[in-house]
């Protein structure tokens, strides 16, 4: 064997490749991870670091993100992760938004075991001595969690790296075929390649990667802080969120929302805003988003989107915000499925998600399709069987 030898050589060191690259390492494999960039700057680390279950649609998603719960809590344990594990707060502001939680509890959240429990009244109004009692509910994610991503992804790349996985970080791989990848620092050879490319889809397996038709959607974020401090340990969301993600979307209810913000704000829906927010180490908050979809992601942000999300963000936590930061979130979207496990040869295969829960469900999908590659399990897939 030559020097460049592995038995699992993975594209991208985005939390996908490094969930393979941990599923790999931790069987024992010998694991290369290639980087174009110094370091990880992508969907991965612009985004909220929420790893969220109570919000995943039934079926695949919900036992990835469920299977995601316990490796998050392994992975934090040994890479030193400041992880807030106090769940998740989705907050009702509408009779509507309540009627929703309120079927969502009674009916899909336990027949399907979602952990989650309905604040109101006096539960509501003790939520961080009543910062929140201008809302009518709250659900509670008891197995949300969420963490500071640009921090927690160094972390993770240092723990692999201890743990015997080498990097090869500002190289770009140009090509690859079955047991061979071609990169700015000479060919390597591998038993199994994984290409987890983000919303890439030129530069590696274009042909294939076109057949899935997939989007690139666009996203603006904000890092703030209150004028009156909150030490808020919980990520928050809104009704508004009810309408954006699989574990409420389909429900007769939702539709009630999506008709009360067409008559109240359409810009909500024009511009795809729900209000994500996430507490920092540093006693901020990271706010967003937004939804822009198309083959490209244009580089120009809206501030009338921006003020949409801040003046939502005031509402929500009760206070005034001053901004410290502005950047876009770019992520894969809108392919087959909210993921695709795409076998391109044997030894060669492509995992890209299609949608921004990359921090929810991406160890479980890591895990599943390590296990496949290696004949421990069943191939990973979209959709419901």
């Amino acid at each position: 064997m030559s020097q460049h030898d592995c038995d699992l050589l993975i594209v991208g060191a985005g939390i996908l490749g490094l969930a393979h690259a941990w599923a790999g390492a931790r069987r024992g494999l010998k694991v290369h991870v290639f980087e174009r960039s110094s370091a990880p700057l992508g969907a991965s680390i612009r985004n909220f670091g929420q790893a969220l279950v109570s919000g995943q649609a039934p079926g695949p998603m919900l036992d990835l993100a469920r299977q995601s719960h316990g490796l998050w809590a392994q992975l934090g344990r040994g890479a030193g992760l400041a992880m807030k594990q106090q769940g998740s707060l989705l907050f009702a502001r509408t009779e509507a938004e309540e009627a929703m939680l309120e079927a969502f509890c009674a009916g899909r959240g336990q027949a399907l075991g979602y952990r989650t429990e309905l604040l109101r009244g006096a539960a509501l109004d003790s939520l961080y001595d009543g910062r929140f009692a201008h809302h009518r509910a709250a659900l509670h994610g008891l197995d949300d969690q969420q963490l500071f991503s640009r921090e927690a992804l160094p972390q993770i790349i240092d723990y692999l790296a201890g743990q015997g996985v080498e990097f090869h970080f500002s190289t770009l791989v140009r090509d690859v075929e079955p047991g061979t990848a071609l990169t700015t620092a000479g060919r390597f050879t591998a038993r199994h390649i994984v290409v987890c490319s983000g919303h890439d889809y030129q530069t590696l397996l274009a042909e294939q990667m076109a057949r899935l038709q997939p989007s690139v959607c666009r996203l603006q974020m904000l890092r703030a802080r209150l004028v009156q401090p909150l030490d808020l340990q919980h990520a928050v969301l809104t009704g508004l969120s009810c309408v954006h993600y699989g574990a409420f979307s389909d429900l007769p209810e939702a539709e009630a929302i999506r008709a009360e913000i067409r008559s109240t704000n359409p810009l909500l829906e024009a511009c795809g805003v729900h209000l994500l927010i996430s507490p920092t180490p540093y006693g901020e908050l990271i706010i967003g988003d937004s939804h822009d979809y198309g083959s490209d992601a244009a580089p120009f942000n809206e501030e009338r989107v921006d003020e949409l999300l801040i003046e939502l963000a005031e509402h929500t936590l009760g206070g005034r915000l001053q901004v410290r930061e502005r950047w876009q979130g770019v992520y894969g979207a809108r392919g087959p499925g909210p993921f695709s496990v795409t076998r391109v040869a044997e030894g060669l295969t492509a995992v890209l998600m299609h949608t921004g829960l990359g921090m929810s469900v991406g160890l479980g999908l890591g895990e599943r399709t390590v296990a496949a590659l290696l004949g421990e399990g069943e191939w990973p897939e979209a959709r419901q069987a």
